[in-house]
């Protein structure tokens, strides 16, 4: 019970911040980076939320309902902006998947050198 309280009030909080700054950023998202940040920080622990959000994810398929129903019940308004829609959806998914790779590339890069510092050093010594 405990766990669920902590989720619905970082929740609560990230709704509240989200609203404060004119609901930019959806008040969910904030509120996650909340809960992220205190479970980093170790102000909450990671087993206060394990059960909760163990059974959240097992049951995630359904909040997917609601959202598959509006989908349906707005279909011609997503019909008439629907190549606006699949191109954003490419773009985005493109920009995402180039990013994701080039981040990757310098976290490998800066691996490799530090590996090769450290066995220069081992070497030297």
């Amino acid at each position: 019970m405990y766990g669920l309280f902590l989720i619905l009030l970082f929740y609560l909080l990230g709704c509240l911040i989200s609203a404060l700054i004119g609901n930019f950023v959806p008040g969910s998202v904030i509120g996650m980076v909340l809960l992220f940040a205190a479970l980093s920080f170790k102000w909450v622990r990671p087993g206060a939320v394990k059960r909760v959000s163990t059974f959240l994810l097992d049951n995630m398929m359904l909040f997917f309902v609601p959202v598959g129903v509006g989908l349906i019940t707005s279909y011609t308004l997503l019909s008439r902006y629907m190549l606006a829609i699949i191109v954003a959806s490419l773009v985005s998914t493109i920009l995402v998947i180039a990013v994701v790779g080039l981040v990757e590339q310098k976290l490998e890069s800066k691996k490799d050198s530090a590996k090769n510092e450290k066995e220069e050093n081992a070497r030297t010594h």
